[in-house]
């Protein structure tokens, strides 16, 4: 009997903490949200050396409420979910677990506290509550590919890595004897780096005139060499679009749409298209 009864209380348990569809669950998924982003927040105002310092006790208060809370539903979780293994197992599972786990391993090695800013990974549930699973889709077209692009950009990788390698060589070669800062070839290859990217942050430049004649080229190769992985995958992103939708093209016999846009034939009726 005690059993029948609690199954109901669970089931509602569940409706609140994992459906989004009813209002409650809607209700809790919103302030859960608000409360996380509270969280981060404090957490990113306790790393403020004048802020912690006049109001350190407070935010560390406030930091050990939220871990209790979050502690509190994702022990909720587990007991109203199915399948717990299933679920602590899931993306959001561990999610769950790691934003409450910092402030546990911080009593053991200080400063792991901070690592509790993961916890913006949970407002991903405002997909879920605001009906926006197109975006997660368009998320998954996105991963399928930089997926498909995985062996070029490994390729396009090694090619700029080994043209970082002869650029920091010659300019080691070029500068090294008059500029202190090319003291070494690792120190000359971090310059090219910095040069090909376009990032250019300044603390090593050249003095020589054939010195800065190569880094012009440098520069002037770094646009054409960022432009490459963008071209990659902006080709690997319209075929998976173009496999993912559907053409609109109608079969002239049967008259039915949807077809795939290299079909050569109605997937319906078999006619000619």
């Amino acid at each position: 009997m005690e059993h029948k009864s609690n199954r109901p209380r669970r089931d509602r348990l569940y409706e609140i903490i994992f459906e989004a569809d009813t209002p409650a669950g809607k209700w809790f998924d919103i302030a859960l949200i608000v409360v996380i982003l509270l969280s981060v927040l404090t957490v990113m105002l306790d790393s403020v050396a004048s802020i912690q310092a006049r109001y350190g006790r407070w935010l560390y208060v406030l930091e050990w409420l939220f871990t209790i809370l979050f502690t509190v539903e994702y022990i909720l979780r587990l007991l109203c979910v199915g399948n717990i293994r299933r679920y602590a197992t899931s993306f959001f599972g561990i999610v769950d677990l790691v934003a409450i786990l910092p402030s546990y391993l911080n009593l053991v090695v200080f400063g792991t506290r901070y690592l509790l800013v993961v916890r913006i990974l949970r407002v991903l549930r405002i997909f879920r509550i605001l009906k926006l699973g197109q975006y997660t889709k368009e998320a998954g077209v996105l991963r399928a590919a930089l997926y498909a692009s995985r062996r070029r950009i490994v390729v396009f990788l090694c090619f700029v890595l080994t043209l970082v390698v002869i650029i920091g060589s010659l300019m080691y070669l070029i500068e090294g004897p008059t500029n202190s800062g090319f003291t070494s070839i690792p120190q000359s290859v971090y310059w090219a780096i910095v040069t090909l990217t376009t990032v250019g942050y300044g603390d090593i430049s050249p003095q020589t005139p054939l010195g800065q004649f190569l880094a012009s080229i440098v520069m002037i190769l770094g646009y054409s060499i960022i432009a490459v992985p963008t071209g990659i995958v902006t080709v690997e992103w319209s075929q998976a679009t173009m496999r993912k939708q559907p053409h609109a093209r109608a079969c002239p016999t049967c008259g039915a749409g949807g077809h795939d846009i290299d079909a050569r034939y109605c997937k319906f009726c078999g006619a000619d298209l």
